[in-house]
């Protein structure tokens, strides 16, 4: 009887509302998924990060222009959709004065526009 009550129990938690939670039993795969997907993306910070360091002024100078290659490289190391980069550029030429003193935030620019 006891037995029946503690898979009961657990079985309860195992609703498809919605909760905040989600499904109890699935809590492992979310949370390896999870972790795969943040060193995933850790990684590719990285790259960018490595990227706008070594190459800032000619990005900025990409950035003015709005294109150039150092600029579309960064982009494709982000992985910004190529659809979007048009809109993007000028978004990043609107807060160049940011850039130009930190370029951490262009790193940051970049991640938030990538896919």
């Amino acid at each position: 009887m006891r037995r029946f009550l503690i898979t009961l129990t657990a079985l309860a938690g195992c609703s498809t509302e919605a909760n905040h939670l989600g499904n109890p039993l699935m809590l492992p795969i979310s949370g390896i998924s999870t972790g795969l997907g943040n060193a995933v993306y850790n990684q590719r910070r990285g790259q960018v990060e490595v990227y706008v360091k070594t190459n800032h002024p000619a990005l900025l100078t990409d950035i003015s222009n709005e294109g150039g290659p150092h600029i579309t490289e960064a982009m494709d190391i982000a992985r910004i959709p190529v659809s979007e980069r048009p809109a993007r550029l000028i978004q990043l030429k609107s807060d160049i004065g940011l850039y130009e003193t930190s370029p951490e935030a262009l790193v940051v620019a970049l991640m938030v526009y990538s896919s």
